[in-house]
């Protein structure tokens, strides 16, 4: 077979097995947005079947002698190029993946479609009993996972699976700079005088939040035509092919600016894999190089813009026309202030900028604990409690602002929340760079345009999609690796001025 046939051949396969992880995706949109309650269990075997085929697909001798076939053309030919990337990152993958049983797999898929939906009764009743045994299986099938490889620590491997070549000794070591940091800027804001935000504590009607979150993203440039919202228990985004990239929040009556970021915080996933190049398309290249590098678009929006002074002077205006009652007294440094207040709180997606991370050091702690099994499942809700209260000094009154907040870990995702903090950094170096390379950044933000921004972000990161490890892409980029010297630096300005410490 010639070197053009083969290549035809590869793609032609990795087309068909990412159309059926696409299908994947659109049952678990359907689930966590419009299933009745009945169909979890049939949902959980149709999940589990198409993801034990895709992994049967993926791993099969023919893609595996594809890609030993076609390795001298891929060293041949552009490294950067399309083709090169291709055979380089499958080659990774297939190596990666054709340790673990298909049969893991499709279990894993399963349990984990099931048990999202007792995920969210037990957290309606505050009752993690009810949720316990089936995150002790998932635990249990997350182990097997990891001794599939060889590892230094067995939190590696979950890790480097959202988070490619990442060590869970370098996060740890990236995660100590940064506790001892953070504590010393909420020290401070702790002994200076607190910024009003009770006028956000008021009734905002629920449709009008919609409307104005849409309103936002879409002058973020967000793509209806290639998109749209829904609400769901916990906010996501997930793709379903280049041209269909759906986001999802949620609305709360009694809090102006949560369903807003949850909204511009999906939005920035969205707009990444929306500006993805449409040529990797039904490829594994087709999606974000990771899910640290993934985080920081979202972060980069929901926080660096959204909650910034310069998005306000363009913005709330508005948002005082839609609320006159409720925010038409209140002055826009006292509005900014009081979306920026620091308050050390129970739950990580409404936590501010400056006790965030507490957050994810708090679940990768408690991941670590039970991978080990130096921590009993049956024991996780009072450890929770208790390092809620070590780190951030706030104890649950109940599960379902504790343990049971996340879906993360009825789906499986451990290793997952690291990469929101990476992200957070990531975020920030990537700001600093757009600051040098859009002197007028500040201006256009504050005009409301950002049609500029979106473009660099897309040629930068945005249209490489997976064709480029995380770590080079943040080097390209920022011209280091990730480094939380930007974060702390972005931490410690904002909140000196707006504290005044």
């Amino acid at each position: 077979m010639e070197v053009e046939e083969q290549l035809t051949k590869l793609k032609e396969l990795l087309n068909e097995i990412e159309d059926i992880k696409n299908a994947v995706n659109l049952l678990s949109w359907d689930q966590q947005t419009q299933m009745p309650p009945g169909g979890a269990n049939d949902r959980g075997y149709q999940v589990s079947t198409l993801s034990g085929l895709a992994h049967q697909k993926f791993t099969s001798p023919e893609i595996g002698q594809l890609l030993q076939d076609l390795k001298p053309y891929s060293e041949q030919v552009d490294p950067d190029s399309n083709d090169a990337r291709l055979i380089k990152v499958c080659s990774r993958e297939f190596e990666k993946f054709s340790r673990v049983p298909t049969d893991l797999v499709a279990e894993i898929a399963q349990v984990t479609s099931e048990a999202y939906g007792v995920w969210e009764e037990a957290r309606s009743e505050s009752n993690f009993s009810k949720f316990q045994p089936y995150l002790a299986k998932i635990i249990s099938l997350r182990r097997q996972y990891a001794e599939c490889f060889p590892y230094d620590h067995i939190y590696d491997p979950l890790l480097d699976y959202y988070e490619p070549g990442l060590k869970t000794v370098e996060v740890q070591q990236i995660f100590k700079i940064l506790r001892s940091k953070q504590v010393e800027i909420i020290q401070a804001i702790g002994e200076s005088q607190q910024v009003d935000d009770s006028f956000l504590k008021q009734e905002f009607d629920e449709n009008k939040q919609w409307e104005f979150g849409v309103k936002v993203i879409s002058q973020f440039g967000y793509d209806w035509k290639r998109g749209r919202q829904d609400k769901s228990t916990h906010p996501f985004t997930i793709r379903l092919g280049h041209g269909d990239v759906r986001i999802t929040t949620r609305v709360f009556p009694d809090n102006v600016t949560s369903a807003l970021f949850s909204s511009t915080h999906e939005c920035g996933h969205a707009l990444y894999e929306q500006g993805i190049d449409p040529a990797l398309n039904r490829t594994p290249l087709g999606e974000g190089a990771s899910y640290a590098l993934h985080e920081s678009q979202s972060r980069l929006y929901e926080n660096l813009i959204s909650r910034s002074r310069d998005f306000w002077i363009h913005f709330y205006p508005k948002l005082q026309e839609t609320f006159p009652a409720q925010l038409g007294n209140i002055d826009l440094e006292t509005f900014y202030k009081g979306i920026n207040r620091v308050q050390p709180s129970l739950v990580r997606v409404e936590a501010d900028e400056a006790t965030y991370n507490l957050h994810i050091m708090v679940r990768l702690e408690m991941e670590i604990a039970l991978m080990e099994g130096s921590l009993e499942v049956a024991d996780l809700p009072d450890a929770w409690n208790a390092r809620m209260q070590d780190y951030l000094g706030v104890s649950p009154p109940d599960d379902r602002l504790g343990v049971l907040q996340d879906v993360h870990w009825s789906s499986g995702y451990f290793g997952y929340f690291p990469t929101y903090a990476l992200g957070n950094l990531i975020a920030s170096q990537i700001w600093e760079r757009l600051k040098i390379d859009m002197p007028d950044l500040t201006s256009q933000i504050r005009s409301g345009q950002f049609g500029e921004l979106r473009e660099w972000l897309r040629l930068n990161i945005h249209q490489h999609g997976m064709k480029f490890d995380p770590q080079e892409i943040v080097e390209r980029v920022t011209g280091s690796k990730v480094d939380p010297s930007a974060y702390l630096r972005y931490l410690e300005d904002k909140y000196t001025e707006i504290y005044a410490f």
